[in-house]
């Protein structure tokens, strides 16, 4: 088994079997997903045979719903692989065609099935209410509730019909923004003491980490003039991404966008806005932490790019991954053998992609599926302990997809993104918390303890950043005015310096990182990142100070899956979201955390 991260970028094709995931339980090859594709692009005429019948009774309702979800478990099998494939390497033609192939195809079957909805809710209430008062739809009960919600948003049949007609298209911005931000772009390489290093996506947090100020200063100069050579195209692919979502929110009938974005989640836009409100009166703590670290640092033209490298020197951080699986399955030993076992066989066997290649998307997430293993990719770095900190983090949404998919039918199986974030960051708050408690000395006390803050600001200060960006950039197209590259520019700048505070320079580039954000593709998602940090900090209190009730109520969310909305899942978890106490302890957990170090380097 290899255990240690190549020092040089590697094809695809050179990466060794031990490092890639194992993607057997989803199809054997290729051709195992070429046969199960045909088998599904003719299933037109099986859908077209339950048209008109919904509603002539239960046991019609209870057939076509049989059926949608058994072609709804191959289209996401079937996509699962593909986005896999095409995650591992974007550059590969293969895998860009067998994506496309497979968005086709699903939105075909997504166009052939557009009349379900519809006429489901075209179905009287109270007979409606008579067919799930039989023991027939008990399994479709929550599914059928949660779809009967969305009556008033369910266009015509030919309506629905146009839109899924449309989803392959919609995907264009996204896609587009992928291809060039991860394939396309090349940033160079950096001249360091060790010899030229590559600067990439994946890379570029490796070096905002170097005590060389100069690295520093090089990579991010560097890493920002790519963006911005394509500032024009980026700027026009985020614009058509939010007339996209405006539209898709104005044919629904929405008042919003982020209204139609939460609707699904069944969460109060005051959930939103009760976050940003929030996290705005408490700046002061994060502008308190850029004061000392400019004051420690010695710099006076304080950047950006300084804002990264720990401040407590001279701690040398080196895991292998096989420390990494380690350290975390150690760290979540409180959470029983059950879940570090299962863990540990996918850390070890086969779930993770480990480490960069050409071509493979940046970053890391964990993709679960009903059918096949809780994947994880990564682009894991021996030398950023943050890449620790991330497995833990994945290794948290994959054990949240295994429990949600043994218990739960596939109907409901699928957890929301809020409750996401929470099962992942409660892993790395237990990591942290295993790290303190054994920790032999003040030094690397001080440094986990800056990394924490340093977390806390990117999950939940960045990320309420985030949030309040997007919205006030949906919100100004809805106002009925036009976006441009200067207003997304001016607009971004605005809410750095909000939150950077006066003691932070803003070079000529800093707004383009506005650009670079992947989950802006995907509208209103990443306040979940803050909310989830809050609820998580709440809940691992509750888990490490608690007994078996409290263990057993946090497995209990782990294992809801999509049977009820989040805030109802969270609140029996001990944690209630609509109200502002969650997110003031983590805020409250970030101004202790920045008086504990800064008291330790007076």
């Amino acid at each position: 088994m290899n255990t240690k991260s190549p020092t040089t970028i590697p094809e695809r094709k050179d990466v060794p079997e031990s490092d890639a995931w194992n993607l057997a339980k989803l199809y054997d090859d290729d051709a195992g997903w070429e046969a199960d594709l045909a088998a599904f692009k003719k299933s037109g005429a099986t859908v077209a045979s339950i048209k008109g019948t919904l509603g002539e009774s239960a046991e019609k309702l209870r057939e076509a719903l049989d059926l949608l979800m058994s072609l709804e478990r191959t289209a996401e099998r079937l996509g699962y692989y593909a986005m896999l494939r095409q995650s591992e390497d974007a550059g590969s033609s293969k895998n860009q065609e067998r994506w496309g192939r497979y968005v086709a195809a699903a939105t075909e079957l997504e166009a052939l099935t557009s009349f379900v909805k519809p006429e489901i809710q075209a179905i009287p209430d109270d007979r409606m209410e008579a067919f799930l008062a039989t023991d027939v739809l008990a399994e479709y009960e929550v599914y059928l509730r949660k779809l009967i919600r969305f009556k008033p948003h369910i266009l015509t049949e030919n309506e629905e019909r146009l839109l899924a007609m449309q989803e392959e298209s919609n995907q264009t911005a996204r896609s587009a923004f992928s291809a060039l931000t991860d394939v396309d772009m090349e940033f160079g390489t950096i001249e360091t003491p060790e010899g030229e290093k590559p600067l990439s996506q994946s890379s570029f947090s490796s070096f905002m980490l170097s005590p060389d100020r100069e690295i520093r200063r090089k990579a991010y100069t560097q890493f920002m003039k790519g963006f911005d050579g394509h500032k024009n195209t980026l700027s026009s692919l985020y614009i058509g991404s939010i007339h996209l979502d405006v539209y898709r929110a104005r044919v629904r009938n929405f008042p919003s966008a982020r209204a139609g974005a939460l609707f699904s989640d069944n969460i109060p836009e005051t959930v939103y806005d009760s976050l940003v409100d929030a996290v705005s009166r408490h700046l002061e703590p994060l502008h308190a932490y850029y004061a000392l670290r400019k004051r420690i640092q010695k710099i006076d033209d304080f950047s950006l790019f300084d804002t990264k490298v720990p401040l407590v020197p001279n701690i040398h951080v080196h895991h292998t991954y096989e420390q990494a699986v380690d350290r975390v399955i150690e760290a979540l030993a409180p959470l029983g053998a059950e879940y570090t076992d299962t863990l540990r066989s996918g850390l070890l066997g086969g779930w993770v992609d480990k480490y960069e290649n050409k071509g493979k998307r940046s970053g890391a997430f964990s993709a679960g599926s009903y059918v096949g293993d809780p994947y994880i990719l990564m682009n894991y770095k021996e030398d950023v302990i943050r890449d620790v900190f991330t497995l833990a983090h994945e290794g948290g949404h994959s054990m949240h997809s295994w429990y949600s998919a043994r218990n739960n039918p596939f109907q409901h199986y699928d957890y929301t993104i809020f409750e996401a974030e929470v099962a992942s960051t409660f892993n790395e708050n237990l990591l942290l918390r295993h790290m303190l408690d054994r920790v032999e000395d003040d030094a690397m006390r001080a440094y986990l303890i800056n990394k924490e803050i340093d977390d806390i600001i990117g999950t939940l200060y960045r990320q309420t950043m985030f949030a309040e960006f997007e919205h006030m950039a949906h919100a100004h197209v809805e106002s009925g005015n036009s976006l441009s590259l200067d207003w997304l520019r001016a607009t971004y700048r605005s809410l750095l310096e909000k939150y950077f505070g006066d003691g932070v320079q803003l070079d000529e580039h800093a707004d383009l990182e506005g650009f670079r954000i992947p989950h802006f593709y995907r509208a209103f998602y990443v306040f979940k990142y803050a909310t989830g940090i809050s609820a998580a900090l709440t809940l691992a209190e509750r888990v490490m100070t608690g007994g078996d009730a409290e263990r057993e109520a946090y497995f209990a969310f782990l294992k809801s899956g999509g049977s009820r909305y989040p805030i109802e899942s969270l609140k029996s978890a001990g944690v209630d979201m609509t109200q502002p106490d969650a997110v003031e302890t983590a805020l409250s957990v970030f101004a202790s955390r920045v008086e504990e170090l800064t008291k330790y380097l007076a």
